[in-house]
């Protein structure tokens, strides 16, 4: 459930911007990048280049997010599925290219997004029908450092940042996915931590200057308690191998309703778990970073003044404990507008109204979430 008072004032700031029509930003009004800045973070912004209606050829929406953001990562266009579809043929950078090139021109830092999507679904399909065996670590081993290899050193020092592994935990039990690489590895957990820690030396090796990131969607909550169990675990296993991750990615696709099927927990005990977990994490000498914010609204009203309060007000909540955290550096959107969310396709509403989890509407205003968001970074404590 939410705060009742946060809910409270959120309604009544929704409500207002409602009445009002549609509205552009006060002028004079910092960017979040600038309020971010201002106390040691920086903010930023994913962008797809193909799917639905290609946001990074929307001029509308590029003026945006050069207006709002100082980082930058594609949606999918670094991803190895794209990148390389086909074995026979060369890696295709072109994508990549042309919005880092634009996003470049425009200031912006790049961050790299992932070296290796860890569950079997997400990995190219030929990876897939490779079908290793327990006695083929040295193919297993050979095409990890290619693909490694050949991305890092064709994009160089462009990145700052890259998520070198993806979700490899299971998000119900805590327990490592398997995928074609497990069994080279030596099969099970280990099978997991190995290629990881190896996946992590070679991005090392070819990206020497790159912040080195795990990355996954763990949450608040009971229900995401064997998650983040699991995740600080691996992390754990991974620092007393050496492994050179240097920071945990936080995903943040969060939601005021948690899961379908669950109880949700009181506020205090939730961000009491929350504030737990990421203290855990930096005890482990490892830096924090927002990599994948939006909120989903699938459960609340159809109002839109109902449903933008009760998006707003779950943020607040999420982005006081949160933001609080004093080695979070970088903090990411996965998406601006709500025209282009990745969450219309996977995660309907049942009443098909389209989703607002996003800091702008399908024209480009400011939604209430745009509001907590900067009163929450004005709000936070200096790095």
């Amino acid at each position: 459930m939410l705060s009742r008072r946060r809910l409270v004032q959120t309604f009544a700031l929704a409500a207002g911007a409602a009445s009002l029509g549609s509205t552009a930003a006060p002028a004079g009004e910092p960017t979040l990048d600038q309020l971010a800045r201002a106390k040691g973070m920086r903010f930023g912004s994913a962008v797809g280049y193909m799917g639905r209606m290609s946001p990074f050829h929307d001029v509308a929406y590029r003026e945006l997010v050069a207006r709002e953001c100082g980082v930058f990562v594609c949606e999918n266009e670094t991803k190895w599925q794209h990148l390389r579809r086909d074995p026979s043929k060369p890696y295709d950078f072109r994508a990549a290219d042309e919005m880092f090139a634009w996003a470049q021109g425009h200031g912006m830092a790049l961050r790299g997004h992932t070296l290796l999507w860890f569950e079997p679904k997400w990995l190219p399909v030929w990876v897939n029908a490779l079908n290793y065996g327990a006695k083929d670590g040295e193919a297993a081993t050979q095409l990890l450092t290619e693909h490694i290899r050949t991305t890092c050193s064709h994009f160089g020092e462009r990145i700052e940042s890259w998520d070198v592994v993806n979700e490899a935990v299971h998000p119900d039990t805590g327990e490592m996915h398997g995928n074609v690489f497990s069994a080279p590895f030596g099969g099970g957990s280990e099978g997991g931590v190995a290629q990881i820690d190896l996946a992590f030396r070679l991005a090392r090796e070819h990206a020497p200057k790159a912040q080195l990131v795990y990355n996954d969607y763990m949450n608040w909550g009971t229900a995401s308690a064997k998650h983040r169990g699991g995740v600080l675990r691996l992390l754990t296993e991974l620092k007393r191998r050496g492994t050179p991750v240097q920071a945990l990615g936080i995903q943040a696709h969060i939601s005021p309703h948690g899961k379908p099927g669950t109880t949700d927990d009181e506020p205090i005990e939730r961000a009491s778990q929350w504030r737990r977990f990421l203290d855990d994490v930096q005890a482990l000498g490892l830096d924090l970073l927002v990599t994948e914010f939006d909120v989903n609204d699938r459960r609340t009203p159809a109002d839109i003044a109902q449903r933008d309060a009760a998006v707003a007000a779950h943020a607040r909540d999420w982005l006081d404990v949160t933001l609080a955290a004093p080695r979070l550096n970088r903090f990411l959107c996965w998406g601006l507008s709500n025209k282009y969310t990745w969450l219309h396709g996977f995660d309907p509403r049942e009443d098909k109204l389209p989703k607002r989890g996003l800091p702008y509407d399908d024209e480009f205003n400011p939604t209430p979430l745009r509001q907590a968001l900067a009163d929450a970074m004005r709000a936070m404590p200096a790095r």
